[in-house]
């Protein structure tokens, strides 16, 4: 006599619990980008990332001319007046190598300036602002409006000529305070009044 058929036609070779394919995670992330525990996951490439379709901001690309023309100023008094103490002591040779080893430094600076520049970025989500730069370490901060206590936005002299401005928030950990230079000036404002008033209405609603 053959056995009867299982109950809903199932096949009695089917697991009893079978899970979906798509939902199991694979290196702790989820295919079908369904977040565990309400806590979004992002993969290794994306950890620098804003997330939520949103994308970086950049700032001023006079932010590199900016540090170019300050890592010069800086230089040359240094090479010359270097020079000038090397030759008294190790003669003409000894101030041509200080003087090729300050050209290079500054070419490094150069560089730099210019990968310290592309590394910028901030992002307002709806809770927090996130901040991102470095260029041989990677760092991204983020600041929740309901903790930041002041936002200044300050400017010398060589930034105050070149029309950018370094906005920054301040909380009560120093830890997660951020800078945001070489903004254009108008941006950097109205980003401060922005900032404050999110800041407001989180502070007022805790």
């Amino acid at each position: 006599m053959q056995p009867p058929p299982p109950q809903g036609g199932m096949p009695s070779s089917a697991p009893p619990h079978a899970v979906p394919q798509n939902s199991v995670p694979q290196n702790g992330v989820p295919q079908n980008g369904v977040p565990q525990n309400g806590v979004p996951q992002y993969p290794a490439d994306q950890a620098f990332q804003p997330g939520g379709g949103l994308s970086w901001s950049p700032i001023s690309k006079r932010y590199t001319w900016h540090r170019r023309i300050a890592a010069t100023l800086w230089a040359v008094p240094i090479t010359v007046l270097g020079a000038y103490l090397v030759a008294r002591g190790g003669g003409a040779l000894g101030a041509a190598l200080w003087g090729a080893a300050a050209l290079i430094s500054l070419g490094l600076a150069w560089i730099v300036a210019d990968l310290a520049y592309r590394s910028w970025g901030y992002a307002e989500r709806g809770d927090d602002l996130l901040v991102t730069h470095g260029v041989f370490v990677k760092r991204l901060v983020v600041v929740p409006y309901g903790r930041m206590q002041v936002v200044d936005v300050t400017a010398g002299l060589l930034e105050q000529w070149m029309g950018i401005a370094t906005v920054r928030l301040h909380t009560a950990a120093a830890a997660t305070d951020a800078v945001i230079p070489g903004l254009p000036a108008a941006e950097a404002a109205l980003l401060r009044d922005r900032l404050a008033r999110k800041g407001e209405e989180r502070s007022m609603g805790l």
